[in-house]
């Protein structure tokens, strides 16, 4: 039999995120209620101080925790990726500019050809 421990969340955890998601709603709705009121930048600064305390809540929390840690790993991987050089990248996107107007060439052709072929079927051909 296969056994697999599923992840517990504790009810701390379903607490931050829950509060977390109000807190985010309430901030945006805060932001449009006080547009007559309060300057652009006040709000818009509020609603970043809202945003920082809401992921800072969030790691906390075992699913913020993984987040993070996805993250730092997507970071290690960028790092190992072998990045084309300037010549490569010039001659593959030449390559492709060329391949894009021979399909493009063939297409017309077929499509003028097919035109010509219904017009003399149909007799509206001269």
């Amino acid at each position: 039999m296969n056994t697999q421990a599923e992840a517990q969340t504790s009810i701390l955890d379903i607490v931050k995120q829950v509060f977390s998601v109000v807190l985010v709603v309430g901030g945006i709705a805060a932001f449009y209620y006080f547009a007559e009121q309060v300057q652009l930048i006040y709000r818009v600064l509020g609603l970043i101080v809202i945003v920082a305390a809401v992921l800072g809540m969030m790691v906390t929390t075992d699913l913020g925790r993984s987040v993070w840690a996805f993250v730092q790993e997507s970071k290690v991987e960028v790092r190992k990726v072998v990045w084309p050089t300037k010549d490569e990248t010039t001659r593959t996107t030449m390559l492709v500019f060329a391949m894009v107007t021979v399909v493009s060439l063939i297409l017309w052709l077929l499509d003028m050809f097919l035109f010509w072929g219904v017009r003399l079927l149909t007799g509206q051909g001269g």
